[in-house]
């Protein structure tokens, strides 16, 4: 057997795997969307060893899509960290046989400290599934694993179930690219969620020109803007006019030969390009330069050029 043929076996039985899990959800996972969703405290994960590993992953997820949500270490917890688990939290408890020491521990403390615990577990008759508030079945036919000792299979179907519990309170709390940008302010999407084009248009050196320049004019303001385009406005009023590309020069050469040096920008330009407004939303430019085809959009307060906007600088 081929190593790839071992891959597609190993993901065959993820496949498999998911295809179980999904199939034995039932109305526990509605009320710990409820019990979350109602409930103005946090949702706690804790789990032990690989458990815990994808327990971090589910609070991170939980957490960047409106659940304020953290992870702890059972061991550590039993040794200080109870201490971080408020009056009410959620416990999100994960352990595949439901008997991992370090979770059972906590146990007690979850029913004086009035915690819901929502069991993440392969049987609910274990002592964590009977101790559940609500049960969550994360049970696969088999492990990935030929010795059945690593978790594999196990693992991906708990963090496919964090998963599906992130995007189910997303839409019972219709959570919106606005909200996922305040938690990713330093990422592409948060920047462009909440950046407006004054954050970014450029402001200084703008290729500019006057609608009755020369047209040697015109090729150096293109050449030295490196925009590909220059602004013709009216240098009274600094009002935009319209737009000259480079492309509007390449064509003006073909079309009037050695004539073309005795053509204005007024002669060249289109008039009506397309603007911006300072105010709008990095994320609405992007949405008019896909439209519009556009390299470049000319950044206007009441018809007056004051900055330029790149694709390049989204």
């Amino acid at each position: 057997m081929s190593y790839v043929d071992i891959a597609r076996k190993v993901l065959e039985n993820e496949v498999a795997g998911l295809q179980n899990v999904a199939k034995n959800l039932d109305t526990d996972f509605d009320l710990s969307v409820k019990e979350i969703v109602k409930s103005r405290c946090r949702v706690v994960v804790t789990g032990m060893g690989k458990s815990g590993i994808i327990g971090k992953k589910i609070a991170a997820t939980l957490a960047s899509t409106g659940t304020p949500s953290l992870y702890i270490h059972p061991a550590e917890a039993y040794h200080g960290d109870l201490g971080m688990i408020l009056e009410n939290d959620i416990v999100i408890a994960i352990s595949n046989s439901g008997e991992t020491e370090e979770i059972i521990k906590l146990l007690s403390f979850f029913k004086d400290n009035k915690n819901k615990v929502i069991a993440l577990c392969s049987d609910k008759k274990s002592t964590l599934g009977k101790f559940s508030d609500y049960f969550m079945n994360i049970a696969v036919p088999s492990e990935a694993c030929p010795l059945e000792l690593a978790p594999t299979t196990s693992t991906t179907a708990t963090l496919a179930i964090g998963d599906a519990l992130a995007i189910s309170l997303m839409e019972a709390r219709e959570f919106k690219p606005e909200n996922f940008a305040k938690f990713h302010p330093g990422g592409s999407l948060g920047r462009k969620l909440l950046c407006k084009v004054s954050d970014s248009m450029r402001t200084n050196d703008l290729p500019v020109i006057s609608k009755n320049d020369k047209f040697e004019d015109v090729v150096s303001q293109i050449s030295n803007g490196r925009l590909g385009c220059v602004a013709v406005i009216n240098k009274e009023s600094n009002e935009l006019i319209g737009i000259i590309t480079d492309g509007d020069v390449r064509r003006a050469m073909e079309k009037f030969k050695g004539d073309v040096f005795n053509k204005t920008p007024e002669d060249l330009m289109t008039v009506g390009p397309v603007t911006i407004g300072t105010e709008q939303k990095i994320i609405e430019a992007e949405k008019v330069f896909l439209e519009k085809k556009v390299t470049v959009l000319f950044v206007v307060e009441e018809k007056k050029l004051i900055g330029m906007l790149s694709h390049y600088d989204i």
